[in-house]
Parts: C-alpha cells; structure tokens; sequence
C-alpha cells in the first residue's frame, strides 16, 4: 500500500470498536437488517437467488408500468462477472475529480467523515451509487480502489455501481461487486461533492434507501411495495421459459414442435 492510500486509510478508520451503543437508531454495521427495515431479511435473500435479467423479466409481471424506468440502460464494467447477485439499499454519492475540492483540509476532513458515517449507517445491506458529475470527464479520477473497497465493505456495502471509474482490480476488496463506467490507473483530484440526494447513473435513477439488485449485467430498482411479488414472479417466467428451452435444446426440434411449446407456454399462469 503506498503512502497516499495508507493516509486516506487511517483517516478512513475512525476508531476502535466500542462497547457503547451507536448513537443512530437504524444503523446496525456490516449487511444485517435493522429492525426498522421496510424489507424483511428473507425477501431480500429470495431476490439475491434471482440476476438481475430474470427480476428484470418479474418487474415487468408485477409492474408493467416500469417496463423503460429503473435500470441501467448503459454498459457498465464489471470486473468481477462470476460474483453472485447483490441486494441492498442505496447510498448515494455524486463525484467529481478533475477538480480539486475548494474545501479547508478541516473541512474536507469533516465532509470525509460524514460521508463514512452515511454510508455505514441506515438498513443494511446496502449498495454504494456513485454518479460522476463530470460530464464528458466522467471517470477522469478513480474513486474506488483497494482502499474505498475494503472500507465501504467494513462499513457495510456489498459493492458499488457507478459511472464513474475504478482500479486496483487485483487488491480490490474480495467479494466486492463492482459496475463501473471505465478502469483507469489514477485518482486525479477525486473527491465525494454530496452524498443522500438522487443520483443518475447509467441511465438509472436512484433515491437513498432505494432497493437495488445488480450482477454483472447492470442493475434496478425494486419498489418495497412490490419487491416480496418478485420471487414469485420470477418462478413463473421460469415455468413458461421452460417448454420453449426444452424444444430448443432438443435434437429433434421442428418448427411445429416448437409453435406447440409456445402455446403451452402461454397457457402457463
């Protein structure tokens, strides 16, 4: 670790654990569910069985209306395709790097810290959204590396999707999921310009404490109204994919056997 990383480490650890209770009420640290969660545990370990294409394919069961809204519509990287799916709850960050904050180091020290203290607190599990406001620059600097990665996963995160770029893909945090709009090898002056607001990334527009599920494909947000419908829903897309993909796979496929699965499929409610 050099110099640079080592520094924003130990400022990113604020201190030993403590026997005291943390001040916050909703804020349980690591991926536990506080008692206050819209969502249960158990919906959101149903949603983790399903990528993110299939929820994608429930969504459109249980919401039709949200057929174009909601989700990546923009590739993203994902340098660690094999990692299961991911479910939590957004924390929302805008970022910018070919500037340098204007802020006091005291200040930058501050804003630093409150950052930490939002992203580690509220329901958890949660997911790191991070917008680049840098518009045609956007991922000039790499605010994720081996440090944001190990940090934001102490603090309770299971990964971050962002339009911004990343590095350090080698040390990067195991089991850390990553979507990000670019690599690249440096920093630049990248630096956290708010963090709780709405946020745009990759066409996908997120609120803090939004549901998210994302895997390699890109990600989405769920509605807690509706998020409990989806498992349910994702099983009968199963079921109806399933004669078409028998037909499909089998060496005695014909046109007609294959317009008999289609019908048998739609007849699948």
């Amino acid at each position: 670790m050099d110099g640079f990383k080592m520094a924003v480490f130990k400022q990113a650890v604020f201190k030993k654990p403590s026997s005291k209770k943390p001040s916050w009420k909703s804020g349980e640290n690591a991926v536990t569910n506080s008692a206050s969660a819209p969502l249960s545990a158990s919906v959101l370990e149903a949603l983790a069985r399903y990528d993110t294409p299939t929820v994608c394919n429930a969504m459109e069961i249980v919401a039709p209306e949200r057929r174009l809204i909601g989700y990546t519509t923009k590739p993203l990287v994902c340098p660690f395709p094999d990692l299961p799916p991911i479910v939590g709850y957004a924390r929302t960050v805008t970022i910018r790097s070919v500037v340098a904050s204007g802020l006091p180091a005291a200040e930058q020290q501050k804003r630093r810290t409150a950052y930490y203290e939002y992203v580690g607190t509220g329901h958890g599990p949660r997911i790191s959204v991070i917008q680049d406001i840098d518009g045609p620059d956007a991922g000039y600097g790499a605010f994720w590396g081996e440090v944001q990665s190990s940090v934001h996963k102490a603090l309770g995160c299971l990964g971050v999707v962002t339009d911004g770029s990343i590095r350090d893909i080698p040390q990067w945090a195991p089991g850390f999921q990553a979507l990000a709009g670019s690599i690249g090898p440096s920093h630049a002056w990248v630096h956290a310009e708010s963090f709780g607001g709405e946020v745009r990334v990759a066409g996908m527009t997120v609120r803090s404490d939004d549901l998210i599920h994302a895997d390699c494909h890109g990600a989405i947000v769920i509605p807690h109204d509706i998020a409990a419908k989806l498992p349910d829903a994702a099983e009968l897309c199963g079921r109806r994919e399933t004669p078409i993909l028998e037909i499909a796979r089998s060496p005695s496929f014909t046109l007609e056997k294959l317009k008999e699965a289609l019908a048998r499929s739609a007849e699948i409610h």
